[in-house]
């Protein structure tokens, strides 16, 4: 159990997918922005915010992440003069993780935005279910699954162009149990090719694991189809195949833009990332 394991990303892009992409409380210098077009024409209606007050936005992180990650992006949205808070994602499962994050919402006074990356977005879609707080969701790379889908089931999805293999590590759980992590040697590579090398050695060593049973957990609602959604979809993806997050995204008729952009796309690409998350607030 100890060694070194590889897992298709058909099974595991799951657990990429759940990697937002372990970051240390400190900010990073975000790279020169792509200039993008939205894929989307048309945008949702969302219901107006009263004047003066601004939407909570909440993140959550993904697999393999913490919620440092945010770092840089939550600089920008206060300066911008969003009240921000960042979950605790805790990684173990939809319903156990969808259910912290609704406590944290629960707690928030006024209209909140809901974000997540990732395996955060699976998250975000069941958290927000049938709670009239929550304006809008926002994707970014991340898994939107539908009722009675898995993450899983969505990485495992044909593509036209298929990503790489994602080297994982697994570790046994006190409770039998599986914890997965990703290999440090192949985490810049498949998750974080566009920083720097020392920021994405920093993010390896930080990362959190998730549970393996994660990913084959069935999502049993789907915020999406009643709230307005975002989605910003990362190019150059090695964890989620771009052409995943386009259907989903279509699916759940958000309003797409795209950044050529790896997996951590909060750390590489903040200012891009602010810009979606406060078109959705507004």
């Amino acid at each position: 159990m100890a060694s070194t394991r590889r897992i298709t990303f058909a099974v595991t892009a799951a657990l990429a997918a759940g990697a937002a992409i372990a970051v240390p409380a400190v900010s990073y210098a975000a790279t020169s922005d792509h200039r993008t077009t939205p894929v989307v024409a048309s945008a949702p209606v969302t219901k107006s915010v009263p004047s003066g007050q601004k939407p909570t936005v909440v993140l959550v992180h993904g697999a393999w992440a913490d919620s440092g990650s945010w770092s840089s992006v939550i600089q920008r949205l206060r300066k911008d003069g969003y009240p921000v808070r960042a979950a605790g994602n805790p990684l173990r499962g939809i319903a156990e993780d969808a259910a912290s994050v609704r406590s944290l919402v629960d707690s928030i006074d006024g209209p909140v935005v809901l974000v997540g990356h990732s395996y955060g977005g699976a998250v975000i879609s069941a958290a927000a279910a049938g709670d009239d707080k929550v304006k809008s969701l926002v994707y970014l790379t991340a898994f939107a699954p539908e009722k009675g889908e898995s993450v899983g089931d969505l990485a495992g999805r044909k593509v036209a162009n298929p990503i790489p293999v994602a080297p994982t590590v697994p570790v046994p759980t006190s409770d039998g149990g599986t914890d997965l992590y990703l290999d440090p040697a192949g985490f810049r590579s498949v998750f974080a090719a566009d920083v720097p090398k020392r920021a994405a050695a920093v993010l390896a060593a930080t990362q959190r694991p998730i549970a393996a049973a994660a990913f084959g957990e069935k999502a049993t609602a789907a915020a999406w189809s009643t709230i307005p959604s975002w989605y910003l979809v990362a190019t150059k993806d090695q964890a989620i195949a771009p052409e995943t997050q386009r259907f989903m995204a279509r699916r759940a008729g958000s309003t797409i833009s795209q950044v050529s952009s790896s997996h951590a796309v909060m750390v590489s690409h903040p200012a891009k990332v602010t810009q979606v998350i406060e078109a959705a607030a507004r």
